[in-house]
This record gives C-alpha cells, sequence and structure tokens, in this order.
C-alpha cells in the first residue's frame, strides 16, 4: 500500500490549494479515504472523509463550507480542494486509508 501526497505549499491567507493524493496496493474503490492534518505541537485531526462510492463526506467544523474532499477511483487518487485559507490551517496535510498514512504535505498559510 502507498498513498502520495502532493500539492501542498505557501500560500496568502485567503488564498486556495488542491492537495492530491494518488493511491497503489490495493483496490482502491473499496476503500473509504480521509484526510488528517497535523499542525506543530498538536495533534493530527480529521479534516474531512469520503466513503468509496463518494456519495457521502465529512468535514471537520473548522473547514466546513471552505474545502471539498472528492475523489476519482480510476485515477485512483482523492483531492481536497482548499480555498479561503487561513494562518490557522498551516499543518501538514496526511492522506489516510484505513491502517495506512501517507508522507504527508506541507500546506503553509502567510502573508
Amino acid at each position: 500500500v502507498q498513498l502520495v501526497e502532493s500539492g501542498g505549499g505557501l500560500v496568502q491567507p485567503g488564498g486556495s490549494l488542491r492537495l492530491s493524493c494518488v493511491a497503489s496496493g490495493f483496490t482502491f474503490s473499496t476503500y473509504d479515504m480521509s484526510w488528517y492534518r497535523q499542525a506543530p505541537e498538536k495533534e493530527r485531526e480529521l479534516v474531512a472523509s469520503i466513503t468509496k462510492t463518494g456519495d457521502t463526506t465529512n468535514y471537520a467544523d473548522s473547514v466546513k463550507g471552505r474545502f471539498t474532499i472528492s475523489r476519482e477511483n480510476a485515477k485512483k487518487t482523492v483531492y481536497l480542494q482548499m480555498n479561503s485559507l487561513k494562518p490557522q490551517d498551516t499543518a501538514v496535510y496526511y492522506c489516510r486509508r484505513f491502517g495506512y498514512w501517507g508522507q504527508g504535505t506541507q500546506v503553509t498559510v502567510s502573508s
């Protein structure tokens, strides 16, 4: 199982980023997927999740209305569209399948 995130970077407050996570080594379409984040000196927290078919999503209250999780099963990819970014969104963002984590991608929101 391998999960490879990309799309992080430095963005100004109010800006947008789209994270991608490409999966391999398992049947992607049969697993729910999620995004987590961990800010410095804080615990890792769930940001968003999506069911295997993509018909149900859930979000942390802190990102509702700003972030959107989606997936393309044919491409074995899950996305996190992040809009209206705030400095408090600064963290390493991780893709997760049950039992496995990606290596993470850094998102920094700063002027």
